[in-house]
């Protein structure tokens, strides 16, 4: 009888253990975490600080988005490896008209979306289309688009309405990406399939997204009718805000790829065993977007915008929050990109010059929201001391921190006086910074986030954009820059360093200035 028990009592030991092993999966599940494991040779594991917009690429203007859905679609073009020009996609090969106005592709036959359907001229008519009939995000940039004409099954043909020299380059951009046209069997109310998209792929690129879980995870996994066998077969993307947590598992080799890590501790990394630091300089930027056309009469006052930006302690942001790993952002086109003004007379730090511009403006008594959200790990210090700086000059300001969906949608709308942010560009022109950024009319997430309006910048950048003349191109923005530094529309912060710590077994990463935060996942390895 008491060996009975004895067996009895340790069946119970061992279910109870199988039962605890089953609720550590379970919790390890929660966490962010997927069955598959990131030491695995042909899995590759990335952390993320916060979770992503919408996905779909007739929509986003965003490379938290892009990082996920640029490998599950193809383009037209593509950027060539770290250059900064372009090598046939889907299209082998094209025409431009002597005019500048018609652009003929020939697709490559054998592409197909992942559900096997084929990648054909119509499908590449209807994503364009798609994007000018949604008229959000890249909208604006395609509406030069005067008609898209099917030719045959591989040769399609795009009419502009004017000359626009970066035309094709624009096409390598994430929100060039292919969609597939059955994207319209999951429309809900005339939506075009947006809502389907905003957490599904649909396209043709080497990887497919299988599944998502809502504040955990992203996992890309092979496109079973994909042309090329990438030797990554899983990609997860692991939302993770705490960043110290995410360290901790890079050390440990529970991840392979950590983004978010503080500045601060990159030195220490550096010394660590099996983790290596990819840097490179880069065209990413920090600014700050003041509300000018839908914020409080203050924010409309030159001289009162003037003052702010004044105020800001530039070389202390750079020391202290970015270790370093920047330089001031003399913009608005960034050092390393044609078009970039190194002689304009950019803001510094003068606290004195900031109250009397201040007291010039007539606006002395004023509290300001700053907007910001997790998106960034270092924003939380950068919001505080901009808080201080501005709290030198009598300017009061009240902290908004919101999730990043949130601070996007609020951002779209105008919502906020003062909003951090940060934009690297899609393709190597100035158009990038000088059209979007300031044109009137791309208020908004499309760009325009200060809510800008100066008829004499919207003429200029408009004709800059509309020859192909490189060095009229550049004068013409030259002058706008003048205009828009002397208007302080943005606070320019900062142009970073990429940085970003991975295992040393991870192989064959490129960076690309123009795919900020992208990785070449087909050509990556452990």
């Amino acid at each position: 009888m008491r060996n009975r028990f004895l067996i009895i009592f340790m069946l119970l030991i061992l279910v109870l253990s199988a039962c605890s092993s089953n609720n550590d999966s379970e919790t390890s599940l929660s966490d962010g975490a997927t069955d598959e494991s990131s030491t695995a040779s042909d899995a590759l594991t990335v952390s993320i600080p916060a979770e992503a917009g919408t996905l779909d690429p007739g929509v986003s203007m965003d490379n938290a988005s892009w990082k996920i859905t640029h490998p599950a679609y193809e383009r037209l073009v593509e950027y060539d490896g770290e250059k900064t020009t372009v090598k046939p996609g889907i299209a082998k090969e094209w025409d431009i008209s002597d005019d500048g106005l018609t652009y003929t592709f020939y697709l490559e036959e054998g592409h197909q979306f992942s559900d096997g359907s084929e990648v054909d001229a119509e499908a590449v008519k209807f994503t364009f289309e798609r994007i000018i009939q949604i008229e959000k995000g890249p909208s604006s940039l395609y509406e030069i688009i005067k008609n898209i004409e099917v030719i045959d099954d591989y040769t399609v043909e795009f009419e502009l309405e004017n000359e626009f020299p970066p035309f094709i380059s624009t096409l390598a951009a994430s929100y060039g990406s292919i969609v597939n046209p059955k994207v319209l069997d999951f429309e809900e109310d005339g939506d075009l399939g947006q809502n389907y998209l905003s957490v599904n792929t649909m396209g043709s690129g080497i990887y497919q997204l299988e599944e998502y879980e809502q504040g955990q995870y992203y996992k890309l996994t092979v496109n079973p009718n994909s042309n090329v066998e990438p030797e990554l077969k899983t990609v997860i993307f692991q939302i993770a805000s705490d960043t110290a947590g995410a360290r901790m598992r890079l050390e440990k080799g529970e991840v392979d790829i950590v983004e978010g890590i503080p500045t601060d501790q990159i030195e220490s990394l550096k010394e660590m065993e099996g983790i290596k630091i990819e840097e490179s300089p880069s065209l990413l930027v920090d600014y700050v977007y003041m509300n000018i056309g839908k914020g409080q009469d203050a924010m409309k006052n030159k001289e009162f915008r003037q003052a702010v930006n004044y105020a800001i302690d530039y070389d202390s942001i750079i020391s202290q929050i970015m270790e370093g790993y920047a330089k001031q952002f003399k913009g608005p086109v960034p050092e390393g990109l044609w078009g970039h003004n190194p002689d304009l007379d950019m803001y510094t730090f003068d606290t004195d010059k900031a109250k009397e511009l201040l007291e010039q403006s007539g606006f002395t008594d004023v509290t300001l929201d700053l907007l910001y959200s997790d998106n960034r790990p270092y924003w939380e210090e950068l919001a505080l001391m901009l808080q201080s700086n501005l709290s030198e000059i009598g300017i009061n300001v009240k902290l908004n921190k919101v999730a990043y969906a949130t601070m996007r949608e609020q951002i779209d709308v105008g919502e906020f006086d003062l909003s951090l942010g940060v934009w690297s560009p899609d393709y190597g022109d100035p158009f990038m910074f000088m059209n979007y950024w300031f044109d009137s009319e791309n208020w908004g997430l499309a760009g325009n986030r200060s809510f800008y309006e100066n008829e004499q910048v919207d003429k200029l950048i408009r004709e800059a954009a509309s020859i192909s003349d490189q060095a009229e191109r550049e004068a013409l923005y030259n002058e706008a820059q003048e205009i828009i530094v002397d208007d302080a529309v943005y606070i320019h912060l900062a142009q970073k360093d990429f940085i970003v710590p991975m295992r040393d077994n991870v192989k064959g990463f490129v960076y690309n200035p123009m795919l900020e935060g992208i990785y070449n996942l087909a050509e990556m390895s452990k």
